[in-house]
């Protein structure tokens, strides 16, 4: 082919991660670093040098109006000096002369890629993106081709994305890098010092210094896990007091359990369990292993309702396999048990290790956001967070001390389930 010059002078910053030799990369960039662009302008690059006749490069959003609005304009600006280059809106899609082909897609129809083979992708904000979306689909489309992929996005607490920022880190096959607003000093300080006045704290630093850390705008326990950061660490088991569990009982979703011992005014988290896919004795087995001393175990309401096909409640499953004795959390209003957990949460210690996923469950479960009204709604988003989150509120509002005549705690094992 002819030299083509595309009319894209790159940023200082993202030199680093053009010159890049590793296959994938992850991007972490403050608000209006020009990290679309950068993305855009290295699958356009892709698609002209890598030495095939039918090179396929595609930009992913979490959703197809997204991908449409945020990068569509850009592929039609830097692709528009490539003589010979043809436009379909329609698939919003450009073929150069070469044989080569870009595409927009969003992963909220990641379907739609099912089949195909690509030589680079871009996952924007892959956090957004539905779990299978990547693992289950975009992955296996790279694999005959050695494709390369790059993660791009801004800190929205620590979710899929940063799993991946912290899996970059660790793996030097990763290109990984950080861009903060204090560092590229790309916006001059007034403007920031300004979005700081509007926007708080929080959402200023997890916009533009990228921090995992800040509360998530709308989260019921942003403040509240913030003011616990010191109280995350190690804390083990003491055999001399008993377990509590509370428990997020899913129907076709998971079922999340935490593991607490309450030492006088202090609620120890000492361990988290979540699964998904498996059956009542799966997590009883899971009791037994642990080699918990068991005070009680808080279940929700609905635990005893009768299944259809069995005519048997859940309860009565769980009473059979050991889960005993049980404490039914009462039927309150969700907001009533959040304000309990808000309560709670200044009198508890976490083990990081063991705790870790319940922890960003709590981090990061939110209110419901009404993008027409753009307003918060009155209930809680539901999604992953949503178990850790629910089996939290069964604690804090479904815990009883359970005492004998002699004022002693009643405690039970597991021990011998068959």
């Amino acid at each position: 082919m002819p030299k083509i010059e595309i009319p894209y002078y790159p940023r200082e910053v993202m030199v680093p991660f053009h010159e890049r030799s590793e296959r994938f990369a992850c991007l972490v960039a403050h608000r209006r670093c020009g990290k679309t662009v950068a993305a855009i302008n290295d699958l356009i690059r892709d698609a002209l040098t890598i030495p095939r006749p039918d090179v396929r490069v595609a930009y992913i959003a979490p959703y197809y109006s997204q991908a449409k609005a945020i990068a569509w304009d850009y592929v039609l600006q830097f692709t528009a000096p490539i003589p010979g280059a043809v436009v379909n809106v329609a698939e919003l899609r450009v073929d150069l002369p070469n044989g080569a082909r870009i595409r927009l897609f969003g992963a909220d129809n990641y379907n739609a890629m099912r089949g195909l083979y690509f030589d680079a992708v871009v996952l924007d904000e892959p956090a957004d993106f539905p779990v299978n979306a990547w693992p289950t689909v975009i992955r296996p489309a790279l694999s005959d081709r050695n494709g390369r992929a790059t993660f791009i996005g801004t800190p929205k607490g620590k979710n899929e994305f940063w799993e991946t920022y912290h899996h970059a880190l660790n793996d030097d096959s990763w290109y990984v890098a950080m861009h903060k607003a204090s560092q590229t000093k790309l916006l001059p300080q007034s403007e920031l010092d300004e979005a700081l006045k509007i926007m708080g704290a929080d959402r200023y630093e997890q916009e533009f210094e990228c921090s995992f850390e800040a509360a998530i705008a709308g989260a019921y326990y942003g403040h509240e896990m913030k003011a616990a950061s010191d109280r995350i660490g190690i804390v083990p088991y003491n055999p001399s007091l008993g377990v509590v569990t509370a428990w997020d009982l899913g129907v076709g979703d998971s079922t999340a359990i935490w593991f607490a011992q309450f030492a006088g005014p202090n609620v120890h988290l000492i361990d988290y369990y979540e699964c998904s896919g498996v059956g009542l004795d799966h997590y009883a087995l899971v009791l037994q292993e642990k080699e918990y001393v068991y005070d009680q175990h808080i279940l929700p309401h609905d635990v005893q309702v009768k299944e259809l096909g069995t005519g048997k409640s859940r309860l009565e499953t769980l009473d059979n396999l050991g889960i005993r004795p049980v404490t039914i959390a009462p039927q309150l209003r969700v907001d009533d048990g959040i304000q309990a957990v808000r309560s709670m949460l200044a009198t508890c210690w976490f083990d990081e290790e063991k705790c870790d996923r319940g922890i960003e469950a709590l981090r990061q479960y939110q209110r419901d956001f009404d993008e027409k009204g753009k307003t918060w709604r009155g209930r809680p988003k539901h999604d992953w967070t949503s178990h850790g989150a629910d089996a939290m509120r069964y604690l804090a509002v479904g815990y009883r001390p359970q005492q004998t005549n002699w004022g002693e705690p009643i405690r039970r094992n597991l021990r011998g389930i068959a």
